[in-house]
């Protein structure tokens, strides 16, 4: 089986009082009703031969409707459950104010033997959260993503 790589940007805002990081719902019916160990790093594939970092910002912009841009900090991986391998950057955000995501859409049948095609986002929502915060809604792979940051900003 070929390993699917994935490649994201975690946005962090950092205060004098405290440090948020931004996180992104996935969107379709499957995620309605799902929240805490769902969200995660906006993220996607790599095109053929793509850099993984151009990737990332790709991604990030594909799925926010945000320009990603800065110093960029490089994360490293992790792999999640599925077998999924992530690669990741962080770059500081300008703020934290929140913001409604503009995203690609996918189709699927639904409901499920319908044959009826229906789109949904992406992703259905975006919003930063304080690290304890982010930690219960992370997917738990990437959580290693948000430990990473908080060593490298501790520097």
């Amino acid at each position: 089986m070929p390993e699917i790589i994935s490649a994201g940007l975690l946005m962090y805002f950092k205060n004098k009082d405290e440090l948020k990081v931004f996180l992104v719902h996935p969107g379709g019916p499957f995620f309605k009703k799902k929240d805490l160990g769902y969200w995660g790093i906006p993220k996607g594939l790599p095109n053929d031969f793509e850099d993984l970092l151009d990737a990332a910002k790709r991604e990030f912009f594909e799925e926010t409707g945000k320009e990603a841009h800065g110093k960029f900090i490089p994360l490293g991986t992790v792999i999640q459950k599925g077998g999924k391998k992530i690669h990741c950057w962080a770059f500081r955000g300008e703020s934290d104010e929140q913001f409604d995501v503009k995203c690609n859409t996918f189709e699927i049948e639904w409901p499920p033997g319908s044959g009826k095609k229906q789109s949904f986002p992406e992703i259905d929502r975006g919003e930063f959260f304080i690290i304890d915060e982010a930690r219960k809604k992370i997917n738990p792979a990437q959580e290693e993503f948000i430990n990473r940051l908080l060593e490298h900003l501790n520097k």
